[in-house]
């Protein structure tokens, strides 16, 4: 049974990443950001796993080496996402290497802030659409 759970929770993602806007691509990274540092902190705070926290803070930084990528440098704000996109990622890997969560709230707050912005922009872009249309 949890066989054919797991097949269908990936094709749920799968089907949610394949018809996303660009815009709603940009939000579930946040959220898979946000969840693996809150995944990183649970492995180090209650379980003491080392290599647990390493894998998550690695799953943060390759999402923030995405965003970073995906920066359309054609606009004037994509110079200030990319400086604090590149705070995100030097403060996780710090995290990560030292195994100190003391910035943690400081990054979340950041991510969280991206993401509901994102998710505004989201909103507004599909009920212009469905005016347009």
């Amino acid at each position: 049974m949890g066989y054919t759970n797991n097949n269908s929770k990936q094709e749920y993602l799968k089907q949610s990443v394949m018809t996303a806007s660009p815009s709603e691509l940009v939000v579930m990274l946040f959220d898979s950001c946000i969840k693996n540092l809150k995944q990183a902190e649970i492995c180090l705070n209650e379980r003491r796993d080392f290599d647990g926290a390493n894998l998550h803070f690695q799953k943060s930084q390759k999402i923030i080496l995405e965003l970073i990528s995906c920066l359309d440098t054609s606009y004037e704000i994509s110079a200030q996402l990319f400086l604090v996109y590149q705070y995100l990622l030097c403060t996780i890997r710090d995290m990560n290497a030292k195994k100190n969560l003391s910035l943690l709230t400081d990054v979340l707050d950041i991510l969280n802030s991206l993401r509901d912005t994102w998710k505004k922009v989201s909103t507004l872009r599909d009920i212009t659409s469905s005016e347009v249309g």
